[in-house]
């Protein structure tokens, strides 16, 4: 069955949490297959000093879908969610909105105020995650009424628990589909796994935070970083994954209000 494309290239869709203060004001940018609505614990407690704007970036959630998936492109995205929020921004970016945040420091180091990249590196990974694509394209929606449908069909894919629940977060239940352009997403996964050569330096403050259990950013990859990011400084939740702001949100919110309060 063809997928309806969906071209109107509008801003990003953002969620808001609280006010604009005197700190500046704090940008969220989600990972492969996520949303802005998987950031919601983390925003609500950071927005208590600062207003939070979490975004879904293109061809997730409810942002546009394009045939395109780079992250230059990405960086522009998120510039143009900058401007409209005065012009310069904290970043948080996890996995590929780390990416996303780097490649945006990297050619925006004016709209970068502190940067924080979450479990990932400005280097090329071979873990690929097209498995899950495949796993989300063979729901069978005529056998989904509700999430939990969804969720038993990922499980016998193979998909463990933990990723059936966030998957399923993408789900547009009305519509028997994803709020996740998988076509495009696939298409483009060697460039998703891969992060574009550049000469580029931020000089801004920022901190690469990192899993202690997650092998996604390796010492080895710290000269590359410094190369990039000369400011940059590494920290590790202990027992935290991958996924480190869902499996350690306290723990990932005091590190990031100390770095973001510095």
């Amino acid at each position: 069955m063809p997928h309806t494309q969906r071209y109107h290239c509008t801003m990003l869709n953002s969620i808001l949490h609280g006010t604009v203060t005197n700190k500046p004001s704090l940008l969220i940018v989600h990972g492969l297959y996520g949303s802005a609505r998987n950031w919601g614990v983390i925003c609500k407690r950071l927005c208590d000093e600062r207003q939070v704007v979490a975004v879904d970036l293109r061809n997730h959630g409810q942002s546009h879908w394009t045939d395109s998936h780079s992250y230059p492109e990405m960086a522009e995205d998120l510039a143009e969610v900058i401007a409209s929020h005065g012009g310069q921004m904290d970043v948080i970016g996890h996995s590929m909105g780390g990416k996303a945040a780097m490649m945006l420091a990297l050619t925006h180091p004016d709209m970068v105020n502190r940067l924080i990249v979450a479990d990932i590196a400005p280097v090329p990974y071979s873990h690929s995650q097209i498995q899950f694509i495949e796993a989300m394209r063979a729901v069978n929606f005529d056998r989904v009424e509700r999430r939990s449908d969804v969720e038993a069909q990922l499980a016998e894919a193979g998909v463990e628990p933990a990723l059936q629940s966030f998957f399923t977060q993408s789900l547009d239940i009305p519509n028997k589909g994803w709020r996740l352009n998988l076509d495009t997403l696939a298409r483009h996964m060697p460039d998703i796994m891969s992060f574009p050569e550049t000469d580029a330096q931020s000089q801004g403050p920022t901190l690469f935070l990192s899993g202690g259990t997650s092998d996604y950013v390796r010492r080895e990859d710290r000269e590359t970083i410094l190369a990039r990011f000369p400011s940059a400084r590494f920290a590790k939740i202990p027992g935290a994954g991958h996924w480190l702001h869902a499996e350690k949100p306290r723990e990932f919110e005091a590190n990031a209000r100390a770095f973001l309060n510095a």
